[in-house]
């Protein structure tokens, strides 16, 4: 297994943006995503989750270890459409603009198909799949009209490989790599782009309460580096595709992962 490498200076990336993160509380990858924003020079940003408590510990752990001031939070579940409405309205209001929206939220569960009810499979899919819909939608309403703006979406490998007892979040993840090819091409006459990472695994604390050591293990072993990502590491190329300097890439759909060929 090879180290895990420095955190990587920032470089700006971002200077002068808006940003708005879903799901960015705890220490996942949005979480990772929305300080690296921070660090890479955002003017103002603005995250969501649906748990109130976790969402305000990000809130002042984004502006003590960064330094940015202008940080707000709203609580979000990307499943109600009002909810998504109201998220966009106030982070329309308080940062003038969304200039960068990062859908990070998602939903997963195991469970074999010929086990699954009804119920399971809607979840999973109404907030992974239906719910970076959702967003994208009503963000588009408002980048458009600019004639500016990105959208990253967080997809998975499993969009394109198969893993047992994970058909639905699979599938929700295939869905969310077609909706970020197609809405890109309908985005772009509007200079707005669309693109998307697939991480193959990122270890932090929620996952390791959600899926056993032995799992985690053996997918980590899979990897090139023998070794799981580090959060950061996908926020990374989640704040390149973020910025400027991917100006030429719409509708792509980026592994980030280190799985042997």
């Amino acid at each position: 297994m090879t180290s895990v490498p420095s955190y990587v200076a920032p470089h700006g990336l971002l200077k002068g943006k808006t940003v708005l993160v879903t799901a960015a509380a705890g220490a996942g990858i949005g979480f990772s995503a929305a300080k690296r924003c921070a660090e890479e020079g955002c003017q103002a940003l603005f995250i969501s989750d649906v748990h109130e408590r976790r969402l305000q510990e990000a809130v002042a752990q984004i502006k003590r270890e960064t330094g940015l001031e202008n940080v707000h939070g709203q609580l979000c579940d990307v499943s109600q459409e009002d909810q998504v409405q109201g998220l966009i309205d106030a982070a329309q209001q308080v940062m003038g603009g969304i200039d960068v929206l990062i859908n990070n939220a998602g939903l997963g569960t195991s469970c074999k198909v010929v086990d699954m009810p009804d119920e399971e499979w809607h979840k999973v899919i109404d907030v992974t799949l239906t719910g970076t819909f959702r967003m994208t939608r009503a963000t588009l309403r408002h980048m458009q009209p600019r004639g500016k703006g990105v959208i990253v979406n967080n997809a998975s490998v499993l969009g394109w490989r198969a893993q047992v007892e994970q058909a639905h979040y699979a599938a929700a993840k295939a869905g969310v790599m077609a909706l970020t090819r197609c809405s890109a091409l309908e985005a772009a006459p509007h200079g707005v782009r669309i693109n998307a990472v697939a991480p193959s695994i990122a270890i932090h604390a929620f996952l390791k309460k959600s899926a056993s050591e032995e799992l985690l293990q053996k997918l980590s072993e899979k990897e090139a580096f023998g070794r799981g990502a580090e959060p950061w590491e996908v926020a990374n190329v989640m704040v390149f595709l973020a910025s400027d300097y991917s100006s030429y890439m719409t509708g792509e759909v980026v592994s980030v992962s280190s799985q042997r060929a």
